[in-house]
């Protein structure tokens, strides 16, 4: 994700700014793909998580071989066996049985090492989860994995004991404390970086709630209102016109 899409919204401007959190991923995915371990990266929706952990693959390419996987509903192992021969750009069309679909895979993952990231893990149900592990416990395969998903995903693992035992490092999200706002917003774009810091308090309390894709949201929309009103900063007026296109009062 570029800072032009920043967090699912078109934001010129803004920056991926280094918070704890992704520091800490930093050097939490750092030491999985070192151990060629599996991690677990939690938390609720629009806290970061994707965009801290794209950030920091990327700092590990082209040394590292990562490969992406998205799941959008309840894949099955089939499902799962898909997505992977996809995602490693396997040539040919995919085996029909599934213990020739699984040499093929093993055959591939074997091949050099990987760092597989799955995200949108929450959809993971225990069966997919399983054949992840079974992947990643072939000893001649080199796969680091980097599970994200919400708060359904830890729930998930958690249940299953032969891969939650296997999991190297738990990291979990949270939103971002009211001092963690004043400290990181006004180096997140522009518009926020001469702005009052009560005014950035009160837009947290009253529409951002510490969640990042809540601040790309008021953030462009605070944009296009210093841009319509030619006001040289924002200020409650601005907020207040923002709230009101989502959906929130102050």
């Amino acid at each position: 994700m570029t800072a032009t899409a920043y967090q699912y919204v078109d934001l010129p401007d803004a920056s991926v700014v280094t918070t704890r959190a992704l520091l800490t991923v930093r050097e939490n995915i750092t030491d999985t793909v070192t151990a060629r371990a599996m991690m677990c990266i939690h938390g609720g929706a629009g806290f970061g998580k994707t965009l801290a952990v794209n950030t920091c693959l990327r700092g590990l390419q082209p040394a590292e071989d990562v490969r992406k996987i998205t799941f959008r509903a309840r894949p099955t192992a089939r499902a799962v066996r898909y997505e992977l021969f996809t995602a490693l750009d396997l040539a040919g069309q995919p085996p029909r049985h599934p213990s020739e679909f699984d040499r093929l895979l093993k055959t591939a993952l074997a091949e050099r090492p990987r760092t597989l990231l799955v995200d949108e893990a929450q959809w993971l149900n225990g069966e997919a989860f399983e054949y992840f592990r079974y992947l990643w416990d072939e000893p001649a395969t080199q796969l680091a994995i980097i599970f994200v998903g919400g708060e359904g995903c830890h729930t998930v693992l958690r249940r299953e004991p032969m891969l939650s035992s296997r999991i190297f490092i738990w990291q979990h999200f949270t939103r971002l404390t009211p001092a963690e706002v004043l400290e990181v917003i006004p180096l997140f774009h522009p518009i926020w970086a001469d702005a009052d810091t009560a005014d950035i308090a009160f837009a947290d309390q009253h529409a951002a709630h510490g969640n990042f894709r809540n601040w790309a949201r008021l953030t462009a929309h605070a944009r296009l209102a210093l841009a319509r009103t030619d006001r040289p900063r924002v200020d409650r007026e601005v907020l207040r016109w923002a709230f009101s296109r989502l959906g929130t009062c102050a």
